[in-house]
């Protein structure tokens, strides 16, 4: 590995390590300056630190302080919500259509050969219109902008005679969005596998739905937990978009204490951090688990060693005695 590494990579001299060192001073010194000059002088001269525009943020004592904060917990607490239900609804509907596109696409390659001809020609042309016709569907809602679906679910859904509270607008449009995304995660992660554990499956007799169901999508999910839960903070920033259809989740909220205190800046601050926080969360969490799930699979990738029996090791020594 080091010898790799040398061939690679030319470890800095003396020389070359100062240049680095005093380069890297040099451009955090620029960026320090030019901060102080671009974005903390403007904000100051405009009064944007004054205790009047962050007191009822971040004083207690302030008379606004716990209606803000009652407020902005309320919106918190709303796109929580939204977003987990929209998180759980998109990884059920998801990952059912990552298993239908992956069986419709077997049943596609069959010839059902075990059948008479007048019932195999329609099943296999039932089969390939329903692989167009959901790939259809994904390829639409992957392309339309989420914001459009959510405005189409709350405009039309009423056109029907079905309504619902805000809340569910907004999961429903971000379920049909994201979970047409995780299945395709989920397909790719599958189609993505060595085509010999299908066969070996297949040799040991499951079915394609029990090799699908057993085989493929537990080493998809595994193999492609990054981009879902990338997908699922996406879920959780996407539950600003309430606003278009009067929900009251946590950018609504903010944008009406701006509207009473008239201070933007702040507010949009505080509530960025929060979502930082969560976002953030979110990512240990899926480290986490990725290494709890590596861990696991070296485990049982690892063989037990067992002792050998007594007779054997008795014998061994005998062997090399009598070489001896």
């Amino acid at each position: 590995m080091s010898q790799q590494t040398s061939v690679l990579y030319d470890v800095p001299g003396p020389r070359q390590r100062r240049i680095t060192w005093i380069s890297s001073i040099l451009a955090t010194v620029l960026v320090l300056i030019g901060a102080y000059f671009l974005i903390y002088r403007p904000l100051d001269d405009n009064g944007q630190f004054s205790m009047e525009l962050w007191g009822p943020l971040v004083d207690p004592s302030n008379e606004n302080f716990p209606l803000v904060w009652e407020r902005i917990g309320a919106g918190f607490r709303n796109t929580l919500i939204a977003a987990g239900l929209a998180i759980l609804a998109s990884l059920v509907v998801g990952t059912l259509l990552a298993v239908l596109r992956i069986q419709l696409r077997s049943l596609t390659a069959r010839r059902f050969t075990g059948l008479a001809a007048p019932l195999a020609y329609p099943l296999r042309g039932l089969s390939a219109l329903l692989a167009v016709v959901t790939r259809v569907c994904v390829e639409v809602f992957r392309g339309l902008p989420v914001v459009l679906t959510i405005f189409f679910v709350a405009r039309g859904f009423p056109e029907f005679g079905i309504s619902f509270d805000a809340l569910w607008y907004l999961v429903i449009g971000l379920t049909i969005y994201n979970s047409v995304v995780i299945a395709e995660i989920l397909r790719s992660g599958m189609e993505g596998l060595p085509g010999g554990q299908a066969e070996a499956a297949a040799a040991v007799g499951l079915s394609p739905l029990q090799t699908t169901r057993l085989i493929l999508l537990p080493q998809a999910f595994r193999i492609m937990l990054p981009a879902l839960i990338s997908q699922l903070v996406v879920v959780l920033k996407d539950t600003s978009l309430g606003f278009i259809i009067a929900y009251e989740e946590t950018l609504s909220i903010g944008k009406q204490i701006i509207g009473a205190l008239g201070n933007p800046i702040q507010t949009y601050l505080i509530i960025g951090v929060l979502f930082i926080v969560v976002n953030y969360s979110l990512s240990k969490l899926a480290q986490y688990v990725q290494r709890r799930l590596a861990r696991g699979r070296k485990t049982a990738g690892t063989p037990a060693q067992n002792p050998p029996p007594a007779a054997l090791t008795a014998q061994a020594e005998a062997s090399g005695a009598g070489g001896i």
